[in-house]
């Protein structure tokens, strides 16, 4: 016989699990995103992508993948999409046929143009509703501090080489 998980356990988790709350907010902003681009047709996911691409030179997917913190074929499925509608291009390296090197067409650099100031739009409104909801809140704290969770193939310190004051 198992051994029940008291409810007071379900709400710790919902109350301290930062896990929790980046994965809830990730998705309420996400559906927020989305609705702005819904114009464009396309996604807050595609956005992001399609910018991570917009680059002086071509990156190649190894180089896109850790920086949208997604892994190579999850990568790939959501190029799909975007270079049949004719937003991006995945061509051979010159150097090394092996490896694949992302580019935005005209017709996606077009696109982000447009779509652009709809992000920054909808940014400013999330950064007032952050700043009206914590007069106080640190903004570029808060996105740094989420800059740093996103970094997930880097080894989270112990608690006993953390900077953050242990309690007594």
């Amino acid at each position: 016989m198992s051994t029940p998980l008291p409810y007071a356990a379900t709400l710790e988790v919902r109350d301290r699990c930062i896990c929790f709350r980046t994965q809830r907010a990730a998705r309420a902003l996400a559906r927020r995103f989305d609705a702005a681009f819904r114009p464009f047709g396309i996604t807050q996911g595609q956005f992001s992508l399609m910018m991570a691409l917009n680059r002086p030179a071509p990156p190649t997917m190894g180089e896109v993948a850790p920086f949208l913190a997604m892994d190579r074929t999850t990568l790939t499925a959501a190029l799909k999409p975007l270079a049949r509608r004719g937003f991006v291009t995945i061509l051979p390296d010159t150097a090394d046929a092996r490896t694949r090197r992302l580019s935005l067409t005209g017709k996606g650099r077009t696109l982000l143009a447009e779509a652009l100031p709809i992000w920054r739009a909808e940014h400013d409104a999330v950064d007032r509703l952050l700043l009206a909801l914590e007069g106080s809140l640190d903004l570029d704290g808060l996105c740094d501090g989420v800059g740093l969770l996103g970094q997930a193939d880097k080894p989270i310190p112990d608690a006993a080489s953390s900077p953050i004051p242990q309690g007594d």
